[in-house]
This record gives structure tokens, sequence and C-alpha cells, in this order.
């Protein structure tokens, strides 16, 4: 539009050009291009004499020169300000010789999307050219969904290097960023769009609520593709499945992240959080960095999200934040906890993801460069990159679930069924025989439970075995991992005191795969393994409490995808 007259103002004492029109949410605000802002300053200057409050004519100094139509110099002292500088766009101002820029931002994007910018290591909160449905000054025919001016020098220093980050981050809406490394005099281009996400679907409200947390922020080993042997990743989410769905989790990531986020990750703003963007090769350490904290170096910051030893570390791994990056021989700082490294040599820009969680399929995520997810969460359909950039492929980590329960009174077996009961659906038997004891058990707190073959690679990753002993019963023994034919037992109710009654090389051992009582759970319990083959199981449900009930017993099957029995409670009074 052309420039409104009335909306403006200049004092010739001062040089002050004031716009003193509606503001962007008023009744009829007014904009105007760079070119057009200097030709109405020019056709003041040529008037016979100054009238109202534009205070200029032809016998002041000339206010302003155009190099180009989208370069104008403000001359002598006449200045704009930051309001005045909101209500001109399509092209830079530069005033007080160049001590202070403004220079232009045009977005090639659609209609409604709206637009945040990083500038100095920050989101700038006022983005006062977006409004609902849509940017300022925008070019439909020309795909243009903004026009406006961002300062980029002030009092003859640049801001940052003129280096800006914009970003579009609806929740609900694919999320975008695009980087100006250094304003030009005149229009500087980003291309933001967006478009509805149909793996976002969830509401705001309801996604805010749901518990997933990072359980390690920073470096973590992690044995993905269960090979035994880690990998290493800056983070471990626990997605809390089944509660909820990897999908759930890529929202949940969204939410944290979007415009206006008020969530913190890694000591940053969810807004501001991008991942990483380098790694960074180092030596000489001294002092003990944190997981995770901001670093300086000369001529630039960033947020360490990793380093690969606190106090003997070869290499972090950071999102940058001001400045460049740091060369051979620089002196990285940790900012909170003053260790020092020097950067060696290497530097690697790593490719970032928008979201920082990488893409969801719907059912499966493909993650971005180096984020961790804990095991049991993750299936074969999944795909993550460690901190090497290598591709990981998890196992398929199936979960099973016995639902319909009442927490602090149903009793839970899930065993392995023998598979020949002929009445499987009332009375499938328990396969106690599913492993043998190797080496007799004839002390007191035993460590080990040792069985005659490897164990079979779908057993949960912790739970509850049961050992026969010489008297005839099924012993409970909880163990916390297992490594080829040894559990590793953690129990102390006394269950693991064999020096009484041993249990003899060659008695029974089963895997329970739910071996408890309801607690905590909302009337489910799961467990969770790498599935191989199909397994076959007996369900049991006891309660002979409060509210009891028929035994409830079933067989079911441990199979390729997650599954689930609920307990039907039959009164039994």
């Amino acid at each position: 539009m052309a420039i409104v007259a009335s909306g403006w103002t200049v004092t010739r004492s001062t040089g002050n050009v004031r716009y003193i029109g509606d503001d962007h949410d008023g009744a009829e605000p007014s904009y105007a291009t760079v070119i057009e802002f200097h030709r109405w300053l020019q056709d003041l200057a040529d008037d016979a004499t100054s009238s109202g409050d534009d205070e200029l004519d032809i016998t002041d100094e000339d206010p302003s020169r155009r190099s180009t139509d989208n370069i104008i110099t403000m001359l002598g002292n006449y200045n704009i300000d930051a309001n005045a500088a909101e209500h001109l766009y399509d092209g830079s101002i530069i005033q007080a010789s160049g001590a202070d820029i403004w220079d232009g931002i045009v977005n090639f994007g659609n209609a409604d999307v709206q637009i945040q910018l990083i500038q100095n290591g920050g989101v700038v909160t006022d983005d006062w050219w977006n409004f609902a449905g849509g940017g300022l000054n925008a070019d439909s025919a020309q795909g243009i969904s903004h026009r406006f001016m961002v300062k980029t020098r002030t009092s003859g220093v640049d801001i940052d290097g003129r280096r800006l980050i914009g970003t579009t981050r609806q929740f609900s809406k694919t999320y975008s960023e695009f980087s100006i490394n250094g304003t030009s005099r005149g229009n500087n281009v980003l291309a933001l769009s967006n478009s509805d996400d149909l793996n976002n679907t969830t509401t705001a409200t309801t996604v805010s609520a749901l518990t997933i947390s990072n359980t390690t922020e920073g470096y973590i080993g992690l044995d993905v593709n269960n090979n035994g042997a880690d990998e290493y990743y800056y983070s471990q989410w626990d997605v809390n499945k089944p509660t909820n769905s990897i999908n759930d989790f890529y929202e949940y990531a969204k939410y944290i992240t979007r415009d206006g986020s008020s969530d913190t990750i890694y000591g940053l703003n969810g807004e501001l959080f991008r991942g990483i963007t380098h790694q960074v090769q180092i030596d000489t350490p001294t002092g003990t960095f944190n997981a995770f904290e901001p670093i300086s170096w000369t001529g630039g910051t960033g947020q360490m999200l990793a380093i690969d030893s606190p106090t003997a570390g070869t290499n972090l791994w950071m999102q940058i934040l001001t400045g460049v990056i740091p060369t051979d021989g620089d002196v990285i700082t940790g900012d909170t906890s003053t260790a020092t490294a020097t950067m060696d040599t290497t530097i690697i820009e790593r490719s970032i993801s928008v979201p920082f969680v990488g893409q969801s399929t719907g059912s499966a995520i493909i993650g971005a460069y180096g984020l961790g997810i804990e095991t049991d969460d993750l299936t074969n359909s999944d795909t993550l990159f460690d901190l090497t950039n290598t591709s990981v492929t998890p196992p398929n980590n199936v979960s099973f679930s016995v639902a319909g329960l009442i927490d602090g009174e149903d009793r839970v077996l899930v065993a392995p069924w023998d598979g020949i009961s002929t009445d499987a659906e009332s009375n499938p038997a328990i396969d106690q025989d599913q492993l043998t004891l190797s080496g007799s058990l004839t002390t007191d707190n035993i460590t080990t439970v040792k069985v005659s073959t490897q164990i079979p690679t779908d057993t949960p990753s912790s739970g509850t075995i049961r050992v026969l002993d010489d008297n005839g019963f099924d012993r409970r023994l909880e163990y916390s991992s297992y490594t080829g034919p040894d559990f590793a037992i953690t129990s102390t109710d006394g269950q693991e005191d064999f020096a009484g009654v041993n249990a003899t090389d060659g008695n029974d051992v089963y895997i329970t795969y739910l071996d408890l009582l309801a607690s905590n759970t909302g009337g489910t319990e799961t467990f969770t393994g790498v599935y191989s083959t199909d397994r076959d199981l007996v369900v049991i449900v006891r309660d002979g409490g409060v509210t009891p009930i028929k035994q409830f017993i079933t067989s079911a099957t441990f199979s390729s995808s997650d599954s689930s029995v609920t307990a039907i409670r039959t009164t039994d009074l």
C-alpha cells in the first residue's frame, strides 16, 4: 500500500521520523515500502515551507538517499525508531552513518504460516510480523506470506554477525527452519512453509499431560540393536510404552518445542532447542564438565548437549547459539563447570531434523541424529542414528499386557504354557521345565542362577524366574539382568537363601513373564520382550481378598506385535 502521510511525523530539530498511526492490532494500521517512505520524505523536502507535524521543506538538509528501490539511507540526523521500522518493508533502512541498520525479510510460504526468528542466541518473543491466519505485507500472487524489517546492526556493531534463523513450529502443523547466515542490504529470503501434520492430530491439552521423559540428558550408551555392544546417543527418552505409543512421543516432542513453549530441554527453552548442530573433536581437557551446559570460546557460544567423558573427553556435541564455530586451538569453556578443553582439528556439522526428534510414520520413528530412546520402547520398524551417524535398527520389542485388574488385590502370573494341555482355555498347564538348573544352589543370598542353555532372547531384560527346590516348591526369584545362561539375582525376601533347602543341579527353572501383585498401574500389568518366534503362555489371575473372584486362567501367545489379555472377573461368593 502507499504510505499514509497522516500516520507519520517529521521533527526538524531532532531528525525524528516517527509512525503515529494505529498499531498492528488497531483499526487501520498502515505500512509502506522503503521506497515509498523515501519518496514521501523527498516530497516533503521539496516543499516551499513545512506544515503541520511534518517539519521538512526545501531549506532543510536532504533527509534520505536511495541506492536502489530496496536500500534507503537516512542522512544527517534523520532517523527512524523501532516502531517506525515495524511499519516499513521491502528493503533496508541505514542510518547514523551506518551505525544502525534494519534489513528486509521476505518469506516465501503458504499464506497462513506463522514464523518465528532466532537472533543472537534467543527467540525474538515479539513476533509482530504475524497475525491470525497470515503475515504482514503478504503478496499471495508471488507466494509471499511476510515482508518486514529486522534490526541487524546497532550502535556500530552487527547483531551476531547479522545471522538469523527462521522457524515455523505451529503445533499440529509440519515444522521447518531456514537460516540467513548474515543479512545483506535490501531483501533477504526465508523459505518457511507448513501444512497439516497427519501424525500430529491429538490436542495440545492431551499431549501436554503425557508421561514421557528424557531420563538421561547427555552421553549415554544403549544397546538398541541388541548385539551385546552399546551404541552412544545424547539422550535416553522414556516413551512409557505401552501406555503411550511411539507416535505419542513424536507429538510430545513437537509440543515441548512448539511456538511459545515454556518447557526446558538441556537448559534451553523448548522453542530455541534444535538438537546437535556440530560434533567437536577436543583434547587437553581440564576440570570436570557437566553432562550438558552452556559453553563458549573466542568468537562464539553454544549449548553442549553431550561429552564422551566429563574429565577426559575426546568429542563433544553442541548446538551453536551465537557467533562462529570454534577452530583448531580454540579453548572451549564450560560456563557452569568452568572446565576447559581445546578444539582439536576436526569439527563436523551435523544436519538437524525438524522437529528435533525426527519423523514419524504414525507407527514408527525415524530418529534424528544422536537421539536415543529406551530400548524397550522400540520395535524393528523404528530406526535410530547414533552419534557416529550410523543407522541402528532395533530388534522387535513386543509388549504383552494383562488388563482388567484391581490394583492391590489381584495376583498375576504369566508363565510359559506346556502347549499340551487338553483344555487350553480353562486349564492350561505351566511349562515348569522350560529351563534346567546348571549347578546346585546350596548357599544363602545367591546372586546368580545358571541354566544349562542360553537364556531365550525374548526374556524380559529384568523380571522374575521360578526355581524348583528340593522340597518341590517353586521359588520366586527376581533378576536385574541376564547374560548368556546367567540370571543376576536381586531377591532380598529370603527366597534367595538355599542353605537350608537346596536346589540340585538339573532341577526345573522357568521364566515368569509377570509374577506380581497388581499395583499402581491403572489395572494393567505389562512385560516387554524381544520377539523371535511365537511363544505360548498361560495367564492366571486370582483374588481371594476383599473382592474375591474365581480363578481366571487362559492360554495366550506372545507374538510379533503388541497384544493383551483382559481378565474376566467372575465373583466368587
